[in-house]
């Protein structure tokens, strides 16, 4: 028998995946609390069942409710974690702060490396943690379409079988399908790195350069993802699943996508600063640019696509001309 019983849950994080996750979640618990950042946006969920600044359109249950005070989460047997990944770290050591119980489970949704430490979210929360159970839900799931009701596959990875185990029994839904892995690493990793090649992706289609430049683009990037994954410690056979293709795959080419909104935007000859006032919400391929391509050269990986897009938003290249110099690489065998 399961050790985990989650009947509630504490969400950090109201933007569009927490409220999504929320509304998912809310047939299969008896209580859900939204953790915001902003009071107002708090009161407004209490008063209205509805999210005044994110996935407005969708009424939330009446079992749904919201809160600026992390201290409201410590009595949940379930702690969410779909804030950015630059607020990870901060948003855990708050609940550390307040004495969350050793025995809360946690489960991170956000995708992404830490940069200059080059940890992933789940080492990040064992750091805060030492002794809290940890799971990661990833996967292709825009915000909008979970809160659509439409049909989605997800993948929780833990290194506590149990919990895993638990998990995809509260996730799983007749329109929302879970799978379980071990490999921590690698469902993180392929979570994190397929933002990078969003961009590249968006930056294509901006550039106009075709659907069979688009599609060798994102090819290339698998194999890349895989070249480094490995490298960071994850399984080849994972970046071939939900969190790797599947993901890459709805990331570069959805309309949802916020990273590849982003790299459009650099292809039509937008600065990144323009892009990223005009977005509004956090592109989690920009910062983390920067902290896996850092992760690639301390591992020694070769990373063509990564090193483009970092120049592009890091080193004022135009996406045109960074293009151009992926394509006149010297040639190489396709499986190296």
């Amino acid at each position: 028998m399961s050790e985990f019983h989650i009947s509630s849950t504490a969400i950090l994080g109201a933007g569009s995946l927490g409220t999504a996750l929320a509304k998912l979640l809310a047939p299969k618990l008896d209580s859900i609390l939204l953790v915001a950042n902003d009071p107002n946006c708090a009161a407004g969920i209490n008063r209205d069942h509805r999210n005044p600044k994110y996935l407005s359109a969708f009424a939330l249950p009446e079992n749904i409710s919201a809160t600026a005070d992390h201290h409201d989460a410590l009595a949940m047997p379930l702690v969410i974690f779909a804030v950015p990944t630059i607020a990870i770290r901060s948003e855990a050591e708050k609940l550390a702060a307040l004495g969350l119980p050793k025995t809360t489970a946690l489960l991170s949704c956000s995708k992404g490396i830490e940069r200059n430490t080059g940890e992933r979210m789940s080492q990040i929360l064992r750091d805060v943690f030492p002794d809290n159970p940890i799971g990661i839900l990833t996967g292709p799931n825009h915000a909008e379409e979970i809160a659509n009701d439409l049909v989605t596959c997800a993948v929780v990875a833990s290194e506590n079988p149990q919990l895993a185990d638990a998990l995809q029994d509260l996730f799983t839904l007749p329109h929302f399908r879970v799978y379980t892995s071990d490999d921590v690493a690698g469902v993180e990793i392929g979570g994190a790195v397929k933002n990078v090649y969003a961009i590249a992706a968006g930056m294509a289609h901006g550039l106009g350069l075709g659907d069979n430049a688009v599609a060798a683009l994102v090819t290339r990037a698998l194999a890349e993802m895989i070249r480094l994954g490995t490298a960071l410690g994850g399984k080849t056979e994972t970046f071939i699943g939900l969190s790797g293709v599947g993901d890459l795959i709805v990331t570069c080419f959805s309309e949802h996508s916020r990273n590849h909104r982003v790299g459009l935007a650099l292809g039509t000859g937008k600065s990144l600063e323009e892009v990223v006032t005009s977005l509004g919400m956090v592109a989690e391929g920009v910062p983390n640019t920067l902290s896996i391509h850092d992760a690639a050269r301390a591992a020694g990986v070769r990373t063509p696509i990564l090193d483009s897009v970092y120049s592009v938003l890091y080193q004022d290249k135009p996406a045109a001309i960074a293009m151009r110099e992926l394509l006149e690489r010297d040639p190489r065998p396709e499986n190296s």
